[in-house]
């Protein structure tokens, strides 16, 4: 049964980009364009993995990231925070709210599922 991840960003190139390579590596794919429209998304199903931008309208990144840690259901949900952000003051926020992994934009599809896969375990 394949993966399934849940990709937040504002942008919807990107996460078409995104999107596209986690397919193409076999996962199943949720789409949220911002914190509130993911967190809606979170309904109980199975995510095992987030992917979720920092800037964005109506619920930032972290913001979104504790919200998340505050569901039992999605406690231990590893999280990628995908961003522009490179300031260590904001990786440092990112991680105290709960993120695992920090990928700075713009980033190679392959950087991006080699984050997965070692939060994902198979």
């Amino acid at each position: 049964m394949a993966k399934t991840i849940l990709i937040v960003d504002d942008s919807a190139s990107l996460r078409q980009v995104v999107s596209i390579a986690l397919k193409g590596a076999g996962y199943d794919v949720i789409e949220g364009c911002d914190g509130k429209d993911a967190l809606a998304k979170l309904n109980g199903q199975k995510v095992h993995l987030i992917i979720s931008d920092v800037n964005m309208p109506n619920m930032d990144g972290i913001t979104f990231v504790k919200e998340v840690k505050q569901l039992p259901a999605y406690k231990f949900t590893p999280i990628i925070m995908l961003t522009t952000e490179s300031q260590e003051a904001k990786k440092a926020e990112g991680q105290a709210a709960g993120a695992k992994a920090w990928v700075v934009k713009p980033f190679q599809p392959q950087q991006m599922l080699t984050a997965v896969s070692k939060l994902i375990l198979p």
